[in-house]
């Protein structure tokens, strides 16, 4: 059968649906079976709390009790549960010092401490309820017997803050999703030793599922590590004053229902604005407001629809001053006015955290503390361009509030009202390495990171709030200047580099950060993105096309040399199945300096335009599609970009074992929304691909899978090779593709 073109394929025949897949909310929530239970054992306190739907929390310390006013990236109450909107604060009506076995119940979790030959019953452990009255476990503590605690505090400076250390029992089938962005290859992290400390292009998040059937959510902005070992799960946590889990159940196999509950208790996504679901586009860099006209005149030119444009960094006379220089940006109301009026798109702008001796803002935030400092030295966190910096004090609230004031004054007022938060990993500028943007020799130099101080700690014990808290300073500047609630539909955005447990409740995109343009890069991203979903970040994006060049492949990022113009298409191509199609990168090219060279779709080629352009026509075609998958996610934590596990691990047996060992089936493919499933192409030279399609719910004895292209259906539970010539990503779809385009799919 002839292919069809990006367009054609729209309006070709419709198809029956003739498989739907399973979603269930989870069980319904019940009345726990005590307000809480508190265990002084020694040294230590423990208490135990029944927490939202079928969840515990559990806050543990030794010696001085927490304050009350300790960071908490949790909803309490949660957002669904038994709570009626009543605060758990620390009450309990139950205790005990370990003498004796206690058991709780909330739903269909259940807690009982457990001890050994030679121990108090100061163990927990936690099981599943299952419908026939039976128990599944878990996890419980890991604590054979003389091994180190299971929950261990060592005190290695002067205050009363510790370092903890909890472990839990595991076996080697245990399969772990989630835990933020690596670049891995990995849906399944069993056997990873992350560390959580955000830099470029990982946002390591405390969060994850176990296809045992539980949620977990390590509730602490400390930096520290998380090692999923073959027998033991274990999570440390550098500085402390409390110890704050929660755990949380569903039917094995209901990810959905994990889901829902995991986001009951750190929060749900608004809806995003509907332009913001078209094409978002950038390049580093547009350097003056004639080059951002004239971008602008180019789209209606080509007849390319584009949703956003961004100016990006740079674009300041120094660092911090958090507006654009007036030398190259004379007339920024009239700029947003024409770009509006030219293409219909929002326009966005860079910002960085960094304040520099020479901005206008410098004096004023280092006299009122509005600048992070460091524990010992000058008190400089990092350097830009032979300038030492300090980056704004994102944890303190009077900083929020001076940042957005004058983004409002220098940006939103004028017409720029959507944010790009570059940077925001804290600590240092964000990189691997100190002395960001000097000469590689003195980059490479092997220095620690700043030993930061913020209003709210150090970087050891609140570093991770860092991205999130400066997410917020965005979200309550829009908020406020729309009048909206949070939580409400979002008028404006933010994209940031980085995030944490939670993030997803802002009006904040998170992008997979400065990647190579090579190949390999291209397959990582892909199960980065699945991590992210699995961690509840759904609003996820990236760099189409990759950001930086890889220095040892010759034709990397260049939009002349043929190699690169194909890994860029295959790349923007996939980006129309992504939360948010953006494109953006630092481009070489033969004949300019890479920040001048071009970005634009038309700019790969003659051959390729019309490919990308197709592309960008589909994401427009799908707008009500992408819309409803956002509409469910907002409403229920239901994921967005979903891992085929989430779908198909209950109606098809190879999907487990493919999840365990990473294949590519589960770490190159997933189900964008209910009914398109994804498999971009990720090796140079293709002309078809190998696509597993998974067996579904009702697909015994029929061809539920539809080749998008070709009209081609075929059973579930095989793999399949199918054409890919450039024009086309192998696509398939389920049920009738008039629903899928008219988003008629839940």
């Amino acid at each position: 059968m002839k292919p069809l073109s990006v367009l054609a394929a729209f309006i070709s025949a419709l198809i029956p649906f003739s498989s739907a897949q399973s979603s269930s909310s989870g069980s319904p929530c019940s009345a726990p079976s005590s307000k809480g239970f508190r265990m002084k054992h020694g040294f230590e306190t423990v208490l135990v709390q029944p927490f939202g739907c079928d969840g515990f929390r559990v806050r543990a310390w030794p010696f001085k009790p927490p304050a009350g006013n300790e960071i908490s990236f949790l909803y309490d109450p949660p957002l669904e549960g038994f709570e009626n909107g009543k605060a758990h604060g620390m009450s309990f009506d139950t205790t005990s010092t370990g003498n004796t076995s206690v058991e709780l119940r909330n739903g269909k979790i259940l807690m009982r401490t457990i001890g050994g030959t030679y121990q108090y019953n100061t163990s927990l452990a936690f099981y599943r309820v299952e419908d026939d009255g039976s128990e599944s476990l878990l996890l419980n503590e890991y604590s054979p017997t003389k091994s180190k605690n299971p929950r261990y505090y060592e005190w290695n400076g002067p205050g009363s803050e510790f370092y903890a250390e909890f472990a839990w029992t595991s076996d080697p089938t245990e399969q772990i999703y989630g835990t933020g962005q690596q670049q891995d290859h990995m849906v399944n992290k069993k056997g990873q030793t992350i560390d959580l400390l955000n830099f470029n292009s990982y946002i390591p998040t405390p969060m994850f599922m176990s296809n045992r059937g539980y949620g977990f959510v390590w509730n602490s902005a400390a930096e520290g590590r998380m090692e999923f070992g073959p027998f033991r799960t274990r999570i440390t946590s550098d500085a402390s004053s409390v110890v704050d889990y929660v755990i949380l159940t569903a039917d094995k196999g209901d990810y959905d229902g994990l889901q829902q509950k995991l986001s009951a208790v750190t929060g749900r996504a608004p809806t995003p604005p509907d332009w913001s679901l078209g094409y978002l586009h950038s390049k580093l860099r547009y350097e003056n407001q004639t080059e951002i006209l004239l971008l602008a005149n180019n789209f209606k030119k080509y007849q390319i629809p584009v949703s956003l444009i961004v100016i990006d960094y740079q674009s300041w006379a120094h660092q911090g001053d958090w507006g654009l220089d007036p030398g190259l940006w004379p007339n920024v109301s009239y700029m947003a006015e024409q770009v509006k009026k030219i293409t219909g798109a929002e326009m966005m702008a860079s910002l960085w955290p960094s304040v520099e001796d020479a901005s206008e803002n410098y004096l004023y935030m280092q006299a009122n503390g509005l600048l992070s400092a460091t524990r010992s030295g000058p008190g400089t966190t990092d350097s830009w361009n032979g300038s030492y910096i300090r980056n704004y004090d994102a944890t303190n609230p009077e900083a929020r509030e001076f940042l957005w004031n004058t983004l409002k004054r220098n940006y939103f007022d004028k017409g720029i009202k959507n944010f790009w938060i570059d940077q925001a990993d804290g600590g240092a500028l964000g990189e691997a390495w100190e002395n960001n943007g000097q000469d590689s020799y003195i980059e490479s130099l092997p220095y620690a990171l700043p030993d930061v101080l913020y209003h709210t700690g150090t970087q050891k014990s609140t570093g991770k709030l860092y991205p999130w808290a400066h997410q917020q300073a965005i979200e309550e500047g829009q908020r406020n200047a729309t009048d909206t609630k949070p939580g409400s539909a979002c008028e404006y955005l933010s994209l940031s580099r980085s995030g944490y447990i939670g993030s997803q409740r802002f009006c904040s995109m998170i992008w997979s950060g400065d990647t190579t343009a090579v190949w390999n890069t291209l397959a990582l991203q892909v199960s980065a993105g699945l991590s992210m979903a699995a961690t509840g970040m759904g609003w996820w994006t990236l760099d189409a096309g990759g950001f930086q060049s890889d220095p040892t492949v010759s034709w990397s990022n260049n939009i002349d040399e043929p190699q690169y113009r194909e890994l860029y298409v295959r790349w923007q191509q996939w980006s129309t199945f992504l939360p948010f199609m953006r494109n953006h990168g630092s481009r070489a090219c033969n004949h300019l300096h890479a920040f001048t060279c071009d970005n634009e779709p038309w700019t790969y080629g003659a051959q390729n335009t019309p490919i990308i352009k197709s592309y960008i026509e589909m994401r427009y075609a799908l707008h009500d599609y992408v819309k409803a998958v956002f509409a469910q996610f907002s409403k229920s934590g239901r994921m967005i970009m979903r891992p085929l596990y989430m779908d198909f691990e209950t109606t098809d047996s190879k999907i487990s074992n493919m999840v365990r060992t990473n294949t590519n089936a589960t770490t190159q493919q997933y189900m964008f929304g209910p009914r398109l499933l994804v498999t971009p192409v990720t090796l140079p030279g293709k002309k078809e691909w190998d696509v597993y399609l998974p067996q579904t719910k009702n697909g015994n004895g029929t061809k539920p899978w539809t080749y998008w292209w070709t009209n081609q259906t075929y059973a579930g539970g095989q793999t399949v090779t199918v054409p890919a010539p450039l024009e086309h990503i192998p696509l398939f779809h389920l049920g009738s593709r008039g629903d899928v385009v008219s988003g008629n799919v839940f």
